[in-house]
């Protein structure tokens, strides 16, 4: 078995053991969602607080699994695959980071959610940018769109200049702990100007192919 999917493993034995100790001790409704101010504005039971996160961590890692099997360009996939290992293993502590901050929250450790969420995605996207670069066209994992999935150069173009744009948003997202009122407005538009940047880019780019 690959050592990044033991990783994974563990790290999900790990989160079920936490949730079963935290459990007993969370109130029976538990804060779950934080609004751009860093304040609570979302609750939910004491179970689903404590093995939420888990069984979403659990469900992620068996997709991670069978994407690779499941893809008509699987061995396309294997030409990346190393970096989308990363993905796995990048993913699955990002998502048992976030849920160890809410069972803190939880527990009575009031802090400001965000400054402790900024540098967490931050991470993430700089390395969705390594793994976006070094992605091969497939069907599941990337920046997929009509004209990049139909064609190696579109695709190939698109996802160079797309991984550095990651990159560049993760390490703008560091900007919002400057300003913490504002920290994910500095992680969401500019993910959504990646979005609409990339797709009107593999646009033109699989036009001018066909002039």
């Amino acid at each position: 078995m690959k050592k990044s999917y033991l990783a994974v493993i563990f790290l999900i034995v790990l989160s079920f053991a936490v949730g079963f100790y935290s459990y007993p001790q969370l109130p029976e409704q538990a804060a779950s969602h934080w609004n751009a101010q860093g304040e609570v504005n979302g609750y939910m039971s004491s179970f689903w607080a404590a093995f939420l996160m888990p069984i979403v961590l659990t469900v992620i890692f068996l997709i991670f699994v069978f994407i690779p099997k499941m893809d008509p360009l699987k061995e396309n996939v294997v030409k990346f695959r190393k970096f989308f290992d990363g993905l796995i293993i990048f993913t699955s502590f990002f998502i048992f980071y976030i849920y160890l901050l809410s069972l803190a929250w939880n527990l009575g450790k009031v802090f400001d959610m965000n400054l402790f969420i900024v540098p967490a995605m931050a991470a993430l996207f700089f390395y969705c940018g390594i793994m976006v670069e070094n992605a091969k066209r497939n069907w599941f994992i990337g920046i997929r769109n009509p004209w990049t999935i139909s064609n190696d150069e579109v695709w190939d173009k698109t996802h160079k200049i797309g991984g550095k744009l990651f990159k560049a948003a993760g390490l703008l997202a560091l900007i919002g702990l400057l300003f913490p009122d504002l920290s994910m407005f500095f992680i969401l538009i500019p993910v959504i100007l990646i979005v609409v940047f990339t797709t009107i880019y593999s646009y033109l780019q699989y036009r001018k192919l066909k002039l």
